[in-house]
């Protein structure tokens, strides 16, 4: 496949400089706009500042030089079998934001995106090429930020001697960052979206029930929002799991006597292991990923879709929406595809349908003669993903807020279409970037037709016109006819794609925390 937009970029001997509240940065010069890298909007949180809230980022005399991303957090990369080290620079100043502008001028006042990456709370970092915002910059005309915050165990789990959800309050700081660094760079504090995809969009979602983050953004993109959010109780159990994985209890002076990069890698068997604690864990076992934002009252007061409820979002605009075939990325992933038994569907419809046997019964009716592959796929779809998404706008509405609804249902041309429109596929065609981390298994041996490119597009007018008006270009959401953009080769407004699947699950809840606590 031919890479897209592969030119080297363009640069200027005339580096920009920024001063910000800390020091004066350099960046570069490319693809049209001004670029810098790898500032940190937090001291690192290592030694004493381990598994405490963010802590200011100390200034620096003269001009440091902001052409490089920062190094990535620590990963939990799981059963994937890979070191727990990604490629990149060394260190433990993780805690850095990235920018991409048309033009450090402080008189401009332009929109500004925050985007949150995805990877499970465990896994990724905002120097990742398949998140480079220069299109989505370009095409919006405004700034665009990405930021890197603490994954799994340092940013997640539930220990004793430390503040829950550190990863989450290392987005705040950053949007803190934000509000008071980013008119240098040409960007209005008064008008911050912030987005993000998977665990991005959780994060997301979550920001919009928490005190502290009030204020600091006015409209929010959730994208595949999961609808794990863990009661303390579960938290502690999988916390003390993790822990034990390294010999150790599930304190903050314990983990503390191991090196953090180290941390992550002792801990990460335990996903390949979730499933022997079916019975304690509930839905969360299946998932592998053992951290999602804990609901401890204090961080996090409540879930998002309660707190919208209440009025949290009412004066944020939401955009919100996911993948049709989400969970067919996960099966691939897995080796599972075409390779459900009747038995192991049966036993995953028992398991994720609402009210067990005669959920399976109620899924089966309403999808007649799928395979179990299918029924395995769109139940699993249906609770992780498709349900919270409806359910975030619905709660949006009934606190008195507005919301746009999209679902892609646009199937990924890589591998034949066998992937469909899963997880992930929103990334590449919002970032153009075909050819670069997922985008390069879900395009893998396909062209970028002029169709993708066009989709492409799309995506991109859709999320800065809201970052810039608060209309993507379709109807608001609403409890009646449920308008929803079904983004395909011909993009178009539907009623709700998933309405079949949602009166399944009336009178039901998704997997919150009632289901997970």
């Amino acid at each position: 496949m031919p890479a897209i937009d592969a030119t080297e970029p363009e640069r200027s001997t005339a580096e920009p400089v920024v001063r910000t509240a800390t020091g004066a940065v350099r960046g570069r010069r490319e693809h049209g706009l001004a670029v810098f890298r790898g500032i940190p909007f937090a001291a690192p949180p290592v030694g004493t500042a381990r598994f405490a809230a963010p802590r200011p980022a100390a200034p620096w005399d003269g001009v440091r030089d902001a052409s490089a991303f920062g190094p990535p957090p620590p990963q939990d990369f799981g059963v994937q079998g890979r070191t727990g080290r990604l490629e990149g620079p060394e260190g433990d100043t993780w805690l850095t934001v990235n920018v991409w502008t048309p033009e450090p001028d402080p008189a401009a006042r332009r929109p500004v995106m925050v985007w949150i990456h995805g990877g499970a709370y465990k896994l990724g970092h905002s120097g990742s090429p398949g998140y480079d915002a220069h299109r989505v910059a370009r095409a919006g005309d405004l700034v665009v930020v990405s930021l890197n915050y603490r994954l799994g165990m340092e940013g997640f789990a539930q220990i004793e001697g430390a503040l829950a959800n550190r990863g989450l309050l290392d987005q705040v700081a950053a949007l803190e960052w934000v509000r008071e660094n980013i008119a240098a760079f040409g960007g209005d504090p008064d008008q911050v979206t912030v987005f993000g995809e998977s665990a991005g969009g959780g994060s997301v979602a979550a920001l919009l029930a928490m005190d502290t983050a009030r204020g600091l953004f006015h409209r929010a993109i959730v994208q595949s929002v999961p609808g794990t959010f863990f009661s303390p109780e579960l938290a502690r159990d999988i916390a003390a799991a993790l822990a034990a994985e390294a010999g150790l209890r599930p304190t903050a002076a314990d983990l503390a006597t191991v090196e953090p990069r180290e941390l992550a890698l002792a801990v990460s068997p335990l996903s390949g292991k979730m499933m022997r604690h079916l019975d304690r864990w509930g839905r969360a076992a299946p998932t592998v990923t053992a951290y999602s934002p804990v609901v401890d009252g204090e961080v996090l007061p409540t879930t998002p879709w309660q707190a919208l409820a209440s009025g949290a979002g009412r004066d944020v605009g939401l955009l919100v929406g996911h993948n049709r075939d989400e969970f067919r990325l996960f099966m691939a992933m897995g080796g599972l595809l075409g390779t459900v038994t009747e038995e192991r569907a049966a036993e995953t419809l028992r398991l994720f349908a609402p009210g067990g046997a005669e959920g399976e019964r109620a899924y089966r009716a309403a999808y007649p003669g799928a395979t179990p592959d299918e029924l395995y796929e769109r139940v699993q779809t249906d609770w992780l993903f498709a349900l919270p998404t409806q359910r975030l706008a619905e709660a949006q509405l009934a606190g008195g807020g507005r919301a746009h609804v999209y679902e892609l249902a646009w199937p990924a041309p890589g591998n034949g279409g066998v992937l469909g429109a899963c997880h992930g596929l929103d990334i590449p065609l919002l970032f153009g970037t075909y050819d670069a981390d997922l985008g390069a298994l879900l395009f893998a041996g396909a062209e970028v037709t002029p169709e993708a490119e066009a989709l492409s597009a799309r995506f991109r007018a859709a999320w800065t016109s809201f970052a810039r008006t608060g209309d993507p270009g379709w109807p608001e959401y609403d409890e009646k006819h449920r308008p929803t953009l079904v983004l395909d080769d011909a993009p178009k407004v539907t009623d709700y794609p998933q309405e079949r699947s949602g009166r399944l699950w009336e009178g039901h809840d998704f997997p919150a925390l009632p289901l997970l606590g």
